[in-house]
Order: C-alpha cells, then sequence, then structure tokens
C-alpha cells in the first residue's frame, strides 16, 4: 500500500486511493480531515552538506595484561566501541587502540566525541572526511555527561556543524546519525526521535533522546543532526544484547551538551552551579499529605551547611521556581541550578507551610562541594521498647542506638526495626536501620509523638501523612497512608 503515498512528499488520499483504503478496512477519516504530512524524499543533500564536519576518531594506549579483547574503558561505560588488539605476552605491556566518531564545532579545531571513545588514551588521531589525518590534544572532559572536547591544529579553516535546540525535538520528528560503525569508516543512518528525556545510569544530568536510527559501535560520539543540519544529540549509547543495532540507540540532547562544551573549552573543565540542598520529586501522595494543589515542584529533604542554609531555606520547602523558570521536578531543578554560573545570586520561590515566599540564594560550585563524604548506613539492633505503626515495627533512640548508628548525642527520633513486607511502607522501601525524625513536618522524638502526628493529620482529613526518613545521613521524605 505504499503507493497511496507517492515518493512521500506531502499528500492526500482521496478519489480511488482513498476508496481502495477504506475498502481494505483501515478506518481513515473523511477526505476532509485526513492531514497532509512532510517526509524527505531524500537524505542525500543534508548528508553531503553535513558530512566534511564529521571524524573519525582513532586513540591508542599501553596498557597491562594480555591483548584479550578486552575495551580500553572504564568497567561499565554506557557504550563500548570497536577495538582492536596488539599481540603482546601475557601480563606484559602493549599497546591497545580503539575507534570512535565525533565532529567538528568550530572552523578552528574544536572536536566534541565522548569521554569513554578517549579515555585513557595518549594518542589520539583524527581523520577528516577528506582522509587527511591529524593529531588531537585533550581539552577537558565530563563524567557526569560522558563528553569530552578535543583540538586539532590546521592549516586551513576546517568544516564545523553548529548545535540546535533539542528542546525543539518532537517524538516522530526525522533524524540522521553520521559516525563511523564498526570501523567501516563514514555512513549515515536516518530515523525519528523515539522518545525523549531517557535516563541511563541514572544521572543527574541525563537527558537523551531515543532514536531508532542505526547506531553501532564505532557510532559513539558522531552527531545525531535534524532536518536543518543542526546537531541535536552526541550519539552515546544502545540497547542490545548481540552488541549490534536492534533500533533502540540514545544521544545526549545537545542543550546539555552544548553547555558542557563552552565550559571545557573556556576552563577546561565543569563549573555548575549548586545550591547545596537534597531534593525529591512531589509525588501525588506526598502533595496531598502536604496540602499541595498540584504534584510539582522539587522538595527538599535536608539542607546541609551550604549557599541554600545560608539563605534561609529549610528541610520541607518546595521549590517551585528557580531563576524565574518553574521547577517540574528534583531532576529539572538540578539541571537549571547546574547550568546557573557559579557565584550569581538567584531568586528561589518556594513553598513552605503553604505560603509562597522568595528568597535570594547566592550559589556555588558543585564541583567542590562534591568532594565532600556522606556517612556510611547502618542497620540498627534490637531496641528494649517497639510498637507497630503504618507497617513498622518502631523503637525511640537511646544512646546506644544513636552509637550504633554513627548519630549526634542529640539526634532525636524513632528507628525502624522492622518492616511488614505485605505493607506500604515496603512497598515505598522503608527499612531496618532507618530513622524517622519527622511526622507531618514537624519533629518527633518518642512513639507518642507520632501517634499524636496520625491523629491530628486524621483529624485534618488527610489521607496520608508524610515523614522524614534519614538513612546513612540521606533523607528523604515518604507519604504513608493513615487511613
Amino acid at each position: 500500500m505504499s503507493g497511496l503515498i507517492p515518493s512521500f512528499r506531502s499528500t492526500l488520499l482521496t478519489g480511488p486511493a482513498l476508496a481502495l483504503a477504506f475498502g481494505l478496512g483501515l478506518g481513515l477519516a473523511p477526505a476532509s480531515q485526513v492531514l497532509a504530512f512532510d517526509a524527505p524524499e531524500s537524505f542525500a543533500d543534508l548528508a553531503e552538506k553535513f558530512s566534511p564536519a564529521v571524524v573519525n576518531i582513532t586513540t591508542s594506549a599501553m596498557v597491562a595484561g594480555p591483548a584479550d579483547g578486552m575495551p580500553m574503558v572504564p568497567e561499565g561505560s554506557p557504550f563500548e566501541d570497536l577495538f582492536k588488539d596488539f599481540n603482546a605476552p601475557d601480563g606484559g605491556m602493549h599497546r591497545e587502540g580503539a575507534l570512535g566518531s565525533g565532529f567538528i564545532v568550530s572552523a578552528d579545531g574544536y572536536i566534541v566525541t565522548n569521554n569513554h571513545v578517549i579515555e585513557g588514551a595518549d594518542e589520539i588521531e583524527i581523520e577528516l572526511f577528506s582522509g587527511e589525518k591529524l593529531k588531537a590534544k585533550l581539552v577537558g572532559t565530563d563524567l557526569k555527561t560522558d563528553v569530552a572536547l578535543l583540538k586539532v591544529e590546521s592549516d586551513k579553516p576546517l568544516a564545523f556543524v553548529s548545535f540546535g535546540n533539542s528542546d525543539l525535538m518532537r517524538v516522530g520528528d526525522w533524524v540522521v546519525a553520521m559516525g563511523n560503525p564498526l570501523g567501516q569508516g563514514f555512513s549515515v543512518s536516518a530515523g525519528i526521535v523515539s522518545a525523549r528525556g531517557r535516563e541511563l545510569n541514572p544521572g543527574a544530568y541525563d537527558d537523551f533522546i531515543q532514536t531508532d536510527a542505526a547506531i553501532n559501535q564505532g557510532n559513539s560520539g558522531g552527531p545525531l543532526f535534524n532536518m536543518d543540519g543542526q546537531v541535536i544529540g552526541l550519539n552515546t549509547a544502545i540497547l542490545s544484547q548481540s552488541g549490534g543495532s536492534i533500533g533502540i540507540g540514545f544521544s545526549m540532547s545537545s542543550n546539555v551538551v552544548s553547555k558542557v562544551v563552552d565550559q571545557l573549552k573556556q576552563f577546561g573543565e565543569t563549573r555548575r552551579g549548586w545550591l547545596g540542598v537534597r531534593i525529591q520529586d512531589v509525588t501525588p501522595d506526598v502533595a496531598e499529605a502536604m496540602g499541595l494543589a498540584d504534584a510539582k515542584g522539587a522538595l527538599v529533604t535536608d539542607v546541609p551547611d551550604g549557599p541554600a542554609k545560608d539563605a534561609g531555606i529549610l528541610a520541607g520547602d518546595v521549590i517551585t521556581s528557580f531563576s524565574g523558570q518553574e521547577i517540574k521536578d528534583a531532576d529539572d531543578l538540578t539541571r537549571r541550578v547546574a547550568d546557573a554560573p557559579v557565584g550569581e545570586a538567584v531568586p528561589v520561590v518556594l513553598l513552605r507551610a503553604g505560603k509562597s515566599e522568595t528568597i535570594q540564594v547566592s550559589l556555588g560550585r558543585r564541583e567542590e562541594a562534591e568532594a565532600e563524604t556522606m556517612p556510611a548506613s547502618a542497620t540498627a539492633p534490637e531496641a528494649p521498647t517497639e510498637m507497630d505503626l503504618l507497617g513498622m515495627t518502631l523503637s525511640p533512640l537511646n544512646d546506644e542506638l544513636r552509637t550504633r548508628l554513627g548519630l549526634d548525642a542529640s539526634a532525636e527520633g524513632l528507628v525502624v526495626i522492622g518492616v511488614d513486607q505485605a505493607s506500604e511502607a515496603f512497598t515505598k522501601g522503608l527499612a531496618e536501620g532507618d530513622v524517622i525524625t519527622e511526622a507531618g513536618q514537624a519533629q518527633i522524638a518518642g512513639l507518642q509523638d507520632l501517634q499524636d502526628r496520625i491523629q491530628g493529620a486524621k483529624d485534618a482529613g488527610r489521607k496520608s501523612i508524610l515523614l522524614l526518613v534519614r538513612r546513612g545521613g540521606d533523607p528523604r521524605f515518604v507519604a504513608l497512608s493513615i487511613e
């Protein structure tokens, strides 16, 4: 039935063709309601115009051990490229090489690729579309987004491509992938955007475009183009049991990559903004327990020393806007804060006790803050007193428990001794050793405190109660039903 839409051009099904379609039971709407659509007759013009900016990347490094075909990338890398082995005696030093792709983003030779393509390499060689080969140096990398920036020197301006706005891409839009699959040299594949906003790690900055355009080993670091020839994705990973393309590929969105590239070019490293809060999504049950009209924003679970604490942000606040932009969820806030300049004072709008407040916060630098370590979690021992509430067996903190859990002498709350596996608490991840420090956004020290908070929530017509649960220094809010 492909003949119903000749040459993939804009068309309407009318006349005999429309009648034939109805006759086959395709359930088409009347001719007046059938929408025209555009599809490219060919991708040749796009490929011809922009392929000179796509490069092949060859790396090599001296490594220890036998040349047994193991990848020269960190274990667990999201995408392993094709590797060539150089024979060496077992246990000796040998040179290992890898192949990947990249694309030129400036006439003076800046090249974007994946970090895992060049990880550990002591030699990086770029092959231009013309066949010319140039040595490249590493400018900087970002492990969190798997982005690397290279630089080559050339006696003439190089063809380059520009980043587009990945946020404008819709599911179903045409895309074209270019690169060096399986070491076969320059190659083009086409497909559509299959999904948006995919997370692989998951990571705080993950924003992958899923595509069915064929991406194989060796395509890592290559560009994903829209129909205007703008790069809207960095080809990074595939989902496959065989190692070959099955039509599920992932490209890091250009709106993430371009910001990283700008910082690597300017500083040789990333410099992300840091607000200094631990946050979680506002789920419908959490919103109900807090009396919020909408389940959106980022719920603050803890405020360690840092910019947010200095500005007066508190645990239990719901951040709804950052620097004039509405916050949808925790990941949205994380990305917007990261994109903000270090040291910049920004307005943060939050809900506290049902009222909206605006607080000015001067951002710190995330890379410096992440050097801090968190205390390890511990398992709570059996306590002398306990009570079953909300599907959990709970015991008040005492000096012995505080010591064994590594808590401050002033710490108050209830320790989870056990969890009924048939309970909502178990389903929502509460476990032995957790410490409940707040209920209904009020501190609790004993079992009676929790009972009083539960009764207070019932009297207020609530269906659930919000608990602040700490596990090894990592806090989160959990809403449990009280009906």
